[in-house]
């Protein structure tokens, strides 16, 4: 039975019903206030505290990663308190409502200091897909399936939803041609989810996986940008560079595991004759049934029109096995470090989550309502992204992650 809140659009087919309350970070006035989000609304935690509403310090504190050092213990007592002020009936409704502003009011902004960021490649049907066109004898490396996949991203230029997004520049090659340099003109977006890491770890301790979910404050949506033209050039031998550092936009709102916890499913079954994951991987958790969404509105659009539907629970390496792998050669983590899934791709063509791949490298254009095609974004294209879970008449919503590339 779904809980009932006294902030009534809390209530009706909303991304931030009671259940959810995710964290987030907005500006008022001059400063930046910790917020959490029910309904239209924001509950501003640090007004609550300074009326004695809560008793977490970390509150005040105009970014998260206070609080998510605390560990998980700390914000899940928090989300109860705060679960407890806004449920129907609450004898602090009064006080706390004065608390309360509408979410169409506030400048969200990037809930952590982001120290660190690492992009993964977790998904087999992305890695098969991409891996095809490059190299069509030979689609997945043979390390695919023992190493969970990633690199080291530019935490410097991660922005916040609504962020425009400049067209790269860099140098490309095609054919034999000399290279050149220019803005690129396979600019592409990838439909990711990101997880914050909250209390973190010694440099040379690693993780146990089996205790690594212990260390994620919560999930976001994430749009690692991707100029493709670009990274065709430069990442033989050491990976990507300039194709994706000019740009990383995350959603404001950081949904907690003990929110997901109602839609948590069993790890992605792999193939038979696939090898097992190493000891140190091993067990590797539950995935999360999480819908992610991608739409597209041109500068022609009224309104963006979807393009793809995956899910989060098609990736082949878990959250968990993510944070133990990481930490495995004793690299330490910190409060606000985000680490991202990789591109969500399911097997089927419409949950393809990147032009590339829609486009299959630019040889089946997509069609938009109005007529035009698209292999890769074109200036004045906004991506928009959505995220939520969905059961038994519960929705708990992760909102949007928008950019409009300029």
């Amino acid at each position: 039975m779904a809980l009932k809140s006294w902030v009534e659009s809390a209530n009706y087919a909303s991304d931030f019903p009671l259940e959810n309350l995710p964290f987030g970070v907005f500006r008022a006035g001059r400063q930046t206030h910790i917020g959490v989000a029910i309904g239209d609304r924001i509950l501003d935690l640090a007004a609550c505290f300074t009326d004695g509403l809560l008793q977490e310090e970390a509150c005040t504190h105009g970014s998260l990663n206070e609080l998510a050092s605390r560990g998980r213990e700390a914000a899940r007592a928090l989300r109860a308190r705060v679960m407890e002020l806004l449920t129907d009936g609450a004898p602090e409704r009064h006080r706390a409502a004065r608390n309360l502003l509408p979410r169409r009011e506030a400048e969200m902004m990037l809930p952590f200091f982001i120290r660190d960021y690492t992009d993964f490649y977790a998904s087999i049907h992305h890695a098969t897909n991409v891996g095809s066109m490059f190299r069509p004898d030979n689609a997945l490396l043979p390390n695919y399936k023992y190493v969970p996949i990633g690199y080291h991203g530019r935490a410097s230029s991660i922005v916040i939803s609504g962020t425009s997004i400049p067209r790269p520049s860099g140098q490309t090659r095609e054919g034999s041609e000399p290279p050149q340099f220019g803005p690129s003109r396979r600019l592409d977006y990838e439909m990711e989810v990101g997880a914050y890491i909250g209390h973190g770890n010694r440099l040379g301790e690693p993780i146990a996986v089996a205790s690594a979910e212990e260390h994620i404050f919560g999930l976001c949506i994430v749009n690692d940008w991707s100029a493709r033209d670009i990274q065709t050039w430069e990442y033989q031998p050491l990976g990507p560079f300039l194709a994706k550092s000019f740009a990383t936009s995350v959603s404001p709102w950081v949904v907690s595991l003990d929110a997901l916890e109602p839609f948590r499913v069993p790890a992605f079954a792999r193939a038979e004759g696939d090898p097992e994951p190493l000891p140190y991987l091993q067990p590797g958790g539950l995935g999360i049934d999480i819908n992610v969404e991608v739409a597209i509105r041109s500068a022609k659009m009224d309104k963006p029109q979807r393009v793809s539907r995956g899910n989060f629970r098609d990736m082949y390496w878990t959250l968990a096995q993510l944070v133990a792998h990481h930490t495995s050669n004793g690299c330490n983590l910190g409060p606000g470090d985000l680490l991202a899934s990789g591109t969500v791709s399911g097997e089927a063509k419409e949950s393809r989550g990147s032009l590339l791949e829609l486009a299959w490298r630019g040889t089946e254009p997509l069609e938009l309502p109005t007529g035009e095609t698209r292999t890769f974004l074109e200036d004045g294209d906004e991506v928009v992204m959505r995220a939520w879970c969905e059961k038994d008449g519960l929705r708990v919503g992760f909102g949007e992650c928008r950019g409009t590339v300029r």
